[in-house]
């Protein structure tokens, strides 16, 4: 009887991974860098950049709940935590910096009610408070 390790680890490692919990990075690039671009670029005319751009939005009222209304987080498969932790994450990533100075993180209690209300218009709400961004 000959033992094959290969096999073994190969079961190891499936029996491991459903208990291992995938961070905000790996998140990110499961379910938004499809559109958004693994660095956040995503596509111009078609998908809005991340990159220099989403915390800007939190410098603007209503900002803060567009980047949980908008489709791509509200019909997230990602439960409320795990979306808080992603859009945490984006903020730190693809800043601008300035911009999240005093950032106060993204909690599951809020992300919930916000997904709820999901963005029926998201071009007209993101061309207004792109209109009210400060300088």
């Amino acid at each position: 009887m000959s033992f094959r390790p290969a096999p073994v680890l190969a079961l190891a490692l499936l029996a491991s991974a459903s208990t291992v919990q995938a961070g905000p990075r790996v998140d990110y690039m499961l379910h938004c860098q499809g559109c958004h671009l693994p660095d956040g670029s995503g596509t111009p005319g078609r998908v809005p950049a991340l990159r220099g751009q989403v915390a800007r939005f939190l410098q603007v009222e209503g900002g803060r709940a567009y980047l949980v209304r908008v489709p791509g987080s509200a019909f997230s498969a990602l439960d409320d935590a795990r979306l808080a932790a992603v859009l945490n994450w984006m903020v730190a990533e693809f800043g601008p910096s300035e911009s999240a100075r005093g950032f106060r993180g993204y909690t599951a209690a809020e992300v919930a009610p916000l997904r709820a209300d999901a963005l029926v218009d998201v071009d007209a709400e993101r061309a207004r408070l792109l209109k009210n961004l400060p300088d």
